[in-house]
C-alpha cells in the first residue's frame, strides 16, 4: 500500500476513540441548553447607555438627589419624636415625573399595620410574663407617622396617599428632566422600646435609674429610589427586607434634654455650644491619639448625668454631605470615647457610645475594633471618605446608618462575660461599621437584593475578623488562635448547602421569600466570595477585580449584573458557571473519587487490542508496533510489569527511542512507572474546581487543582490520566475543606470513613 504510514496513523486513531466510545443511541428529542458553564445572557439584564456590557456605569447613568432640611425635637418624658423638614428633590432622570414615593417605615408599627399579618404563628406551651402580657393583654402599640403637613415651599397643600408603609405625593405640575422641586412636612410618632417591641430603632428603659437610651433611625419620610432599574422603588417595608434610598445633604437639627450626650450621621456643626471646656479639651486629645481611645464622657460624669432629668434643652446640629440616610443616638446615661485612625491621607475618628451596663468589654474594645474595621475595608476598596464611624451600644441590636450603628453585646451585671458575648459585639461591631461601604456608599438595592449589602459585607467581616486579632492578639481568648467567625469559612456553610432543599432558596432572591434569612442572604454568598478569592480566581486577581466594583460604584446604585460583570471585566476569568451555581440554584458541592484504576506498560497485546482486530478483521502481525496498558486488576496483569520500567517492558518503545533521540536527550527523558485512569464524580451537581492531593510511596504530597471547566463536556464525572514515576498510595479531594463539600465519604482513594465537612471542622478548630 502506498500510504500504509497514514493507514496505520488513521487505525491507532480509531483505536483511540474506540477505546472511549459509547453504543449507538436511538435519536433523542432536542433539548434546552442546560450545560453549566452557558454564558448567563438569559438571566442578565442587556447592557444599555445607563449600565455597560463591562459593569460600569455607562455615559447616561443617573441618579436622583434628595436633600433635607429638618428640625427634629425629642420628648423624653412622652417617648415621643416629632419634626419638620424641607424636602429639595432634583430629577437628573430623563423622565418626566408626574408625583414622588416616599417611605413611611414607621407606619409597619401603626395600629393598622399588616406587618405581623404575613407571618404565621402558633400559641406556644411557654411564654415570659412580659411577653404575654405584649402578645395577648396590652392593647397594640401605635408607632405609625402622624403625617400633619405636607405643603409647597409657598404653604399650598398638596395631595397625597398613604399605602401602608408608602406615600405618594401628588406634584402641582409635572417635574420634567433636571427641574427641582421642594416641599414640607411636618410629623410626629410614638417612640417603640426595641427591646421590648423589637425593632431597628427605639429606646431602651433602664428601670433601676429611670432613664432611656435612644437609638433613633428611619425616624422621617424618606425619598424611594427612582432609577433605570425598577422606576421608582416603592415595594412596601414589611419589616425585614432593608431600604433603598437616594444620596443628599442633611441639614439636621436635634433638640433633645441638656444633659443628654449625642451622635449623629455628618458633622457636628456647634461643638463648642455643647460641648464643656474639659469636653473640648478631651476631644482635641483624641484627634491626636492613634494607639488607645481617649474619653470625652468619663462613666463617673455619666453616672451623675443619670440622676439629673435636666428639664432644660440642647439643640445639637449635624450636617452630613452626599449620604443615603440619617441617625442619631442620645441618652444622658451614655460614655463616649473617640481616637484617631489614619486612613490615607486624612485621620478618622473611630468613636464609641455607651452606658455604664456595657462596661467593661466596650471601653476595653469597641472603639479598637471600629479603628481597624476601617483600615480592612479601605484596603479592599478604597479610604473611607466619612470624618467618623460611630459605634453605639444598643441591647439586642445590630443596625447600621451612614457614620453610626447600633450593636449588641452586654457583660453581666458584675461585669463578667464569656467569649460569645466578647466576640459577638466585636464581630457585630465589625459588621454594622462595614455596613458603611456597604450600602451606606456602594448603594445597592437592599429591599430587593439583601446578598449585596449582607453578603458583600459579611465576606469582609471575615477578613476584618482575623485583621483585628493580628492587630490586638489580647484579644484572643486562651485557646483560641484565631477569631471565631460565623461565617466565610466554607465548612461553617455545608449545614445549609447541605439541608433540606424544601427550605432553601437561591441567593438570587428577594429577602422577604426565603427560608433561612441569615444563611441566604449572609452566610452563602459570604462563603462563595470567599471561595471565590482563595481557591478559583486566587487573591491578587480577586482582590483588584473587587477593588474595581467597590470604586465603580462607590455613591452610586449598582445590580447584581453589575457586580458580576465587573468581576469578569477586571480579571478575566469566565465565571458565569459561578454565579449560576451559587447564585441562581441551590446546588451543592460534593465531588468524590468514583474509581482509581493503575496500569502497567506491557509489550504484549492485551486483551482490548485483541478484541478490536478480531471485531474489524485485522491480522495482527499487520499493526504498527504499539505500547500495550494494561490494567493492574486485569488477568493480564504479571508482577513483571510492576518491576520493569517502561523501556524494559516495552521493546516497540525502547527501539522508537533508539532510532529518534540521541543517548543526551534520552537521559533529559521522564520515566514514568505508573499510569492511572483516575475517574472523579459529582454527585452535588455544583460546578467546582477538583482540588486533589496526591500521596506518593515515599511520603511526598502533590497539590494539583484541576480548573472547574473540566466538567464542561461531562457534568458527572470525569477521568484523568495520570504518569508518575512514583507510585501513588492515596488520593484525597479537597483536602483543607475549602470548596464546602457537603459528603467527605467519597473524598478519599482508598476509601476512608470520614466525618461530615462540618464535624471536621468542628474537631479542627
Amino acid at each position: 500500500m502506498k500510504n500504509l504510514s497514514q493507514y496505520f496513523l488513521f487505525l491507532i486513531v480509531c483505536i483511540s476513540a474506540c477505546a472511549y466510545a459509547q453504543e449507538p443511541v436511538a435519536a433523542k428529542p432536542g433539548h434546552v441548553n442546560t450545560n453549566k458553564f452557558r454564558q448567563l445572557h438569559q438571566e442578565f439584564a442587556t447592557p444599555n447607555s445607563f449600565r455597560t456590557a463591562s459593569g460600569a456605569p455607562g455615559q447616561a447613568y443617573y441618579q436622583q438627589q434628595a436633600d433635607y432640611k429638618m428640625d427634629i425635637v425629642l420628648d423624653d418624658k412622652n417617648a415621643k419624636l416629632s419634626g419638620y423638614q424641607t424636602i429639595t428633590y432634583t430629577n437628573n432622570s430623563p423622565d418626566a415625573l408626574s408625583y414622588l414615593w416616599l417611605q413611611l417605615d414607621q407606619n409597619m408599627r401603626a395600629k393598622d399595620s399588616k406587618s405581623s399579618s404575613i407571618e404565621a404563628d402558633v400559641i406556644d406551651p411557654v411564654h415570659l410574663p412580659s411577653a404575654f402580657v405584649s402578645e395577648y393583654l396590652e392593647e397594640a402599640f401605635d408607632g405609625g407617622f402622624n403625617i400633619e403637613e405636607v405643603k409647597d415651599v409657598k404653604g399650598n397643600p398638596l395631595e397625597y396617599t398613604i399605602n401602608n408603609t408608602m406615600m405618594r405625593v401628588e406634584l402641582p405640575k409635572v417635574l420634567k428632566s433636571g427641574e427641582v422641586f421642594s416641599f414640607d412636612m411636618k410629623w410626629w410618632y410614638h417612640i417603640n422600646d426595641h427591646v421590648e417591641k423589637r425593632g431597628r430603632s427605639g429606646y431602651e428603659y433602664f428601670p433601676k435609674d429611670g432613664n432611656r437610651a435612644y437609638v433613633i433611625a428611619q425616624f422621617h419620610p424618606r425619598m424611594a429610589v427612582y432609577n433605570d432599574v425598577e422606576g421608582w422603588q416603592n415595594s412596601q417595608f414589611w419589616g425585614r427586607d432593608e431600604f433603598a434610598l437616594p444620596f443628599g445633604n442633611f441639614e439636621v437639627n436635634i433638640t433633645v434634654p441638656a444633659d443628654h450626650i449625642m451622635d449623629a450621621t455628618g458633622k457636628l456643626t456647634n461643638r463648642k455650644e455643647v460641648f464643656s471646656k474639659t469636653m473640648l479639651q478631651r476631644f482635641e486629645a483624641a484627634t491626636k491619639s492613634y494607639e488607645a481611645p481617649v474619653l470625652i464622657v468619663t462613666q463617673e460624669e455619666a453616672e451623675a448625668a443619670e440622676k439629673g432629668f435636666s428639664t432644660d434643652t440642647k439643640t445639637w446640629k449635624f450636617y452630613a454631605e452626599n449620604v443615603r440616610d440619617f441617625g442619631f443616638a442620645t441618652s444622658r446615661k451614655f460614655i463616649w470615647d473617640m481616637m484617631a485612625v489614619k486612613i490615607g491621607e486624612k485621620d478618622v475618628m473611630a468613636v464609641s457610645m455607651y452606658p455604664k451596663e456595657g462596661n467593661p468589654l466596650w471601653e476595653d474594645w469597641s472603639t479598637k475594633v471600629v479603628a481597624s474595621t476601617l483600615k480592612t475595608y479601605s484596603r479592599m476598596t478604597f479610604d473611607y471618605p466619612y470624618h467618623k464611624a460611630v459605634s453605639v451600644h444598643a441591647k439586642n441590636q445590630g443596625m447600621e446608618y451612614p457614620m453610626i450603628c447600633w450593636n449588641y453585646g452586654r457583660p453581666n451585671e458584675d461585669g463578667t462575660y464569656d467569649d460569645r458575648v466578647k466576640y459577638g459585639m466585636m464581630g457585630v461591631i465589625i459588621h454594622e461599621v462595614g455596613h458603611n461601604f456597604f450600602p451606606m456608599i456602594v448603594n445597592s438595592d437592599e429591599r430587593q437584593w439583601t446578598w449585596m449589602d449582607e453578603g458583600l459585607n459579611s465576606f469582609l467581616q471575615y477578613l476584618a475578623e482575623q485583621d483585628f486579632v493580628a492587630s490586638y492578639p489580647k484579644a484572643l481568648s486562651e485557646g483560641h488562635t484565631t477569631f471565631p467567625s460565623r461565617r466565610g469559612p466554607a465548612p461553617l456553610i455545608v449545614p445549609y448547602m447541605g439541608g433540606d432543599q424544601d427550605f432553601i432558596a437561591p441567593i438570587m432572591s428577594k429577602g422577604l421569600h426565603t427560608h433561612q434569612f441569615g444563611q441566604n442572604a449572609y452566610g452563602k454568598p459570604a462563603t462563595a466570595l470567599n471561595i471565590l478569592r482563595e481557591t478559583v480566581m486566587g487573591r491578587e486577581l480577586f482582590d483588584y477585580a473587587f477593588k474595581t466594583y467597590a470604586n465603580r460604584w462607590m455613591f452610586k446604585h449598582p445590580t447584581p449584573e453589575d457586580f458580576f460583570r465587573t468581576m469578569e471585566d477586571a480579571s478575566a476569568v469566565d465565571l458565569d458557571w459561578f454565579w449560576r451555581g451559587w447564585f441562581y440554584t441551590t446546588d451543592w458541592v460534593d465531588i468524590g473519587i468514583k474509581d482509581v484504576k493503575k496500569h502497567h506498560v506491557s509489550s504484549e497485546p492485551n486483551q482490548f487490542i485483541k478484541d478490536y482486530v478480531k471485531e474489524k478483521g485485522i491480522r495482527m502481525r499487520d499493526l504498527v508496533p504499539l505500547v500495550y496498558m494494561v490494567d493492574e486488576e486485569s488477568d493480564e496483569f504479571d508482577e513483571k510489569m510492576r518491576e520493569g520500567t517502561i523501556i524494559e517492558n516495552s521493546k516497540p518503545l525502547k527501539t522508537y527511542l533508539m532510532d529518534n533521540f540521541t543517548p543526551e536527550e534520552r537521559a533529559k527523558m521522564k520515566t514514568p512507572k505508573y499510569f492511572y485512569n483516575i475517574t472523579f464524580e459529582k454527585p452535588g451537581g455544583l460546578v467546582m474546581p477538583v482540588l486533589v492531593q496526591y500521596t506518593y510511596a515515599d511520603g511526598t504530597i502533590k497539590n494539583e487543582t484541576y480548573p472547574a471547566e473540566i466538567w464542561r463536556l461531562n457534568d458527572l464525572e470525569v477521568t484523568k490520566a495520570i504518569a508518575s514515576e512514583k507510585e501513588i498510595t492515596s488520593i484525597i479531594i479537597d483536602p483543607e475543606q475549602e470548596t464546602a463539600d457537603v459528603d467527605l465519604s467519597n473524598n478519599a482513594w482508598p476509601k476512608q470513613e470520614k466525618p461530615s465537612a462540618f464535624d471536621a471542622f468542628k474537631n479542627k478548630k
